[in-house]
Order: C-alpha cells, then sequence, then structure tokens
C-alpha cells in the first residue's frame, strides 16, 4: 500500500469515526445511577432537609446568597458524574476584560472552574466522580462552589454592572 492509500483510507476512517451513526455510545447502567442518586440524597436529607429534588437525578440548595444545582449525569460504563452548578450572575457585558478575568480565574482556582452560558449568564460549576462518592468530597465541593460563586459574584458585578443571582431570586419575590 502506498503513502497516498495510507491517507486515503485514514481520511475514511475518520469520517466514520465522526458519524453519529456509527459511534458507539457510553451509557451509565441504570443501577449505577440509582445508586449515586441514593448516596447524593442521603447525604443532602442529613445536611440540606430543605433541598429540591427534581426527580430525575437533579436537586438545587440554597448556601448563603448562592443556589447550588447537583445533578447526578451518565459518565462511562463504569461511573457517574455528580456536577455542582451556581449561577453566578446573569446580564453581564462580556467584553474581553471580563473574558481575561474568568479565564485567569480559572487557572488560578483549585476547585471548578467559570463557564458562560448561552445568554451570558455567568455560572461557576465543579464535577466529581460518583460510583464512589464520599460524603466528605461531596460537602468540600458544595462548599468550594458555594465560596467562590458567593465571593466573585460582587467582583464581577463590579466588572461587568450586572444581576448576582441572588439579586434575580429578590426581583422575583417582590
Amino acid at each position: 500500500m502506498n503513502d497516498n492509500n495510507i491517507n486515503n483510507s485514514n481520511i475514511e476512517n475518520n469520517k466514520n469515526a465522526n458519524d453519529p451513526e456509527l459511534k458507539e455510545s457510553v451509557h451509565t447502567p441504570d443501577a449505577l445511577l440509582k445508586s449515586t442518586m441514593a448516596k447524593v440524597e442521603a447525604i443532602l436529607a442529613k445536611h440540606f432537609p430543605d433541598n429540591l429534588n427534581f426527580g430525575n437525578g437533579a436537586y438545587t440548595i440554597s448556601r448563603g446568597s448562592t443556589q447550588i444545582m447537583i445533578m447526578v449525569l451518565s459518565y462511562t460504563e463504569n461511573e457517574t458524574c455528580i456536577e455542582f452548578l451556581s449561577q453566578v450572575v446573569s446580564g453581564a457585558k462580556v467584553d474581553d476584560k471580563l473574558m481575561k478575568f474568568l479565564l485567569r480565574k480559572n487557572a488560578e482556582l483549585h476547585f471548578g472552574s467559570f463557564g458562560l452560558l448561552f445568554d451570558d449568564t455567568i455560572t461557576f460549576a465543579h464535577s466529581i466522580a460518583g460510583t464512589h462518592l464520599d460524603e466528605n468530597e461531596f460537602m468540600t465541593t458544595i462548599n468550594s462552589v458555594a465560596v467562590i460563586a458567593d465571593h466573585y459574584d460582587d467582583v464581577i458585578v463590579g466588572l461587568a454592572g450586572c444581576k448576582r443571582a441572588a439579586d434575580l431570586v429578590e426581583d422575583l419575590e417582590a
């Protein structure tokens, strides 16, 4: 086989690898998802009895001035993922200065990272493996996400003129 045939063969294989119908999907067995959800629910009942359970592996808790969405997700055949996400601010003026600030903070922070949703809502999230969930790791993650979101919401409002998640809740209640 000459080099052209090898290159053409590689191109064809790469095309097939990107074909959604030919991709093999990885799916976490329902038993692992249910087991992880049961562990999450036990920890939440112990530490956050007022949590909101959506019944599909998604939960919300209030911590300080922030709310944290906790989602149990499929990851691999042998592992689940637990994502902790907090909405930090909405309505930010997203410019180069703000983006550089967020990216630099992502490089500095030990847990999690800032993200940007389709509507320019700034979030902070961190994920952990769930199959062998440890209560200490779970609580450390909640505390880290809450403290970071609560601290940086004021900083980001100062930089980008927007509203904290807590301000949006107050607006809705008024």
